[in-house]
């Protein structure tokens, strides 16, 4: 218990003391931002603050924090301590800075971010990437919801019925104006996020008969998983995300200044990671072990341990609770993945969004592939969309590096993101090299290989770095 409340403080102070670092490495102005400047009533809306914080929140998390935390849990303790240092020095100095620079770039995607900062191959690689990693995270924001709904109503309701509801659903959220939906219901979804995560906590302090385990750097998973890299991949939202590099575009279009950022984008990650560890604790306290835990995800899911895990520890409430958060929070970012699937399609088309017809022939072909891909194996898609996913964050935090390079105040700032970037590019080739959705490789071959990759680019990096500091490289104007 000491060690969860002790976390706690530490994502606090996180937040306080790194994140007001992290502002200050960018240096945020008074300048128009696009929601004023570029006001199309769509996509570019002005959004009151808490409003904005709650909205990034739901985009980001969905039951990311939750069905990675549960199954990053089943490690032990030790991942206690990935979504605690993981969220502060990487996941919410990401989500911070591809969230300015692209309100810095007009509210731009990553990929067309990655084209600026990275160069032109990196452009088009990651409009491909982004939008295939998009495209797996709305699938599986399909599946989860449509098959706890389906086990909750009449056989007649059947798991496919759900996905064409849902699917219906996304269509309607994707093309309609941000302010109309999901400016509406989400900040209420977002809260309803909160008090679920609250109440998980609540029950494992209070409740006698749960009981939280002290940190341990052992290693208890139950099929003997190395922790690294794959609790650093598993865990995936709770710690750091790069699909939260495609989310964050979507709230930089609404903030209506730079001063809001670090509450926007640094702090929703940081609330985000708060659900991630009670999750993470609740599932080794409620199983009183990672066996249990591992056996439950097998034999029920992920939306089954966490409806069980609700309704034993909260009662009636629990389960209303679990049901709204597992149904409500999986398609609330599913909706936005897809809307910024279609953003990141329309800057590559050209077509102007204002027009319906435009937002149609992107937002229909999208669903119609993930239709197809919700008849996938759930752990399937979820293994390639926690790689994918950390490899875009990899590469989210080389493009904030090299802008850090070229418009920070002294061009060492960059190490802020350098750092993560480094760890991170190591995290995403050792674990395709050994994953078996992956080469399949031993440890004895992808251990040092990716260690070289990530040694290699900061190698390059520190070029870089010592090349715009000896010549003097003035800074662009931003």
């Amino acid at each position: 218990m000491i060690s969860f409340i002790t976390a706690l403080a530490v994502l606090l102070l996180g937040f306080l003391l790194y994140g007001r670092l992290t502002e200050k490495v960018f240096g945020p102005d008074d300048r128009v931002t696009p929601a004023v400047s570029q006001n199309d009533g769509v996509d570019f809306v002005p959004v009151k603050t808490w409003k904005a914080v709650l909205i990034q929140l739901l985009n980001i998390a969905g039951t990311g924090p939750i069905f990675g935390a549960l199954m990053g849990a089943c490690f032990g303790p030790v991942v206690f301590l990935w979504i605690v240092f993981g969220a502060i020095l990487g996941g919410a100095v990401h989500d911070y800075m591809v969230g300015m620079i692209s309100e810095r770039n007009s509210g731009a995607s990553i990929a067309e971010l990655s084209g600026k900062y990275l160069g032109k191959p990196a452009l088009y690689i990651m409009r491909a990437f982004s939008i295939l990693l998009l495209l797996l995270t709305g699938t599986v924001f399909v599946t989860s919801p449509a098959e706890l709904i389906a086990s909750l109503t009449p056989d007649a309701l059947s798991r496919g019925f759900w996905i064409v509801v849902i699917i219906v659903y996304y269509l309607l959220a994707t093309l309609m104006p941000i302010d109309k939906i999901i400016g509406r219901f989400y900040p209420v979804f977002g809260v309803v996020l909160i008090i679920m995560a609250v109440s998980i906590a609540g029950g494992m302090l209070f409740l006698p008969e749960y009981s939280i385990p002290e940190i341990s750097l052992e290693d208890l998973h139950p099929k003997n998983l190395p922790i690294w890299p794959f609790m650093f991949v598993t865990v995936a939202c709770g710690a750091i995300s790069g699909f939260h590099a495609t989310q964050s575009p979507v709230m930089s279009k609404c903030i209506t200044t730079e001063k809001d950022g670090r509450k926007v984008f640094y702090g929703a990650m940081i609330i985000e990671s708060v659900i991630a560890l009670v999750w993470a604790a609740a599932g080794v306290a409620f199983y009183g072990g990672t066996e249990l835990l591992n056996e439950a995800l097998t034999n029920n899911g992920q939306s089954g341990t966490v409806y069980e895990i609700c309704k034993n520890m909260l009662g009636g409430v629990g389960g209303v609770l679990a049901i709204i958060g597992v149904v409500v929070c999986p398609i609330t970012s599913g909706d936005t993945a897809f809307r910024s699937a279609r953003l990141i399609l329309a800057e590559w088309t050209g077509l102007k969004q204002k027009v319906i017809k435009n937002r149609l022939i992107l937002t229909i072909p999208m669903l119609a592939v993930s239709a197809v891909l919700t008849q996938l194996d759930f752990n399937v898609l979820w293994r390639y969309f926690s790689w994918s996913n950390q490899t875009l964050a990899m590469i989210s935090l080389w493009v904030a590096t090299s802008y850090l390079l070229k418009k920070a105040k002294r061009p060492f700032y960059s190490l802020l993101t350098a750092l993560p970037a480094s760890f991170m590019s190591a995290v995403s080739l050792t674990y395709i090299l050994m994953a078996g959705e992956g080469f399949g490789l031993s440890a004895k071959i992808a251990y040092p290989v990716g260690i070289a990759f990530a040694v290699l680019l900061f190698v390059l990096y520190l070029y870089m770095l010592q090349k715009h500091m000896k010549n003097g490289i003035p800074q662009e104007k931003v």
